[in-house]
């Protein structure tokens, strides 16, 4: 059995839920799109793929109970659309994204260098940090490369 199935099925029963074939299914689809950034309709669609019997209601009361559970992180980007990625959970804190203001491109960024920071946060502020998210705007490689071509003014470099 796959370890991350393990580990969903063991924070489940740690907190009084059961491991249902719906439950199942919201979570396949979102190991097989660990790379994207989806929508609760995103997930509904992608589920009645699999089961063309799921119910909307259903995938999201099972989105919500995953993102309260840990196994799922809710990230909101510029343009206010609630999505949901997978927890990767050897990680200590989430990634971070770059995205583009241009074309909406989200790429994500696997260096954290926040930890110098938060601990001096801890200490100041007597506030204990369990997650951070960052996110970075500006221009993917293509969309600078336009606007270079087109010469557009200093203030977007």
């Amino acid at each position: 059995m796959d370890s991350r199935l393990e580990q969903v099925q063991k924070t489940l029963k740690a907190n009084g839920y059961k491991y249902t074939d719906q439950r199942a299914k919201v979570y396949e689809v979102f190991l097989k799109n660990k790379n994207s950034h989806l929508t609760t309709e995103d997930v509904y669609k992608l589920a009645l793929e699999i089961d063309p019997t799921m119910g909307i209601a259903t995938v999201y009361r099972t989105v919500q109970l995953f993102t309260k559970l840990g196994i799922l992180d809710q990230i909101v980007f510029d343009d206010n659309i609630v999505r949901y990625e997978l927890r990767i959970n050897d990680h200590k804190h989430r990634h971070h994204h770059l995205i583009c203001i241009e074309c909406g491109k989200v790429s994500e960024v696997d260096v954290d260098e926040l930890d110098k920071i938060e601990a001096e946060i801890e200490k100041n502020e007597k506030f204990k940090i369990v997650d951070h998210t960052l996110k970075f705007m500006g221009y993917c490689e293509d969309c600078y490369r336009k606007i270079e071509e087109k010469g557009i003014d200093e203030k977007h470099k």
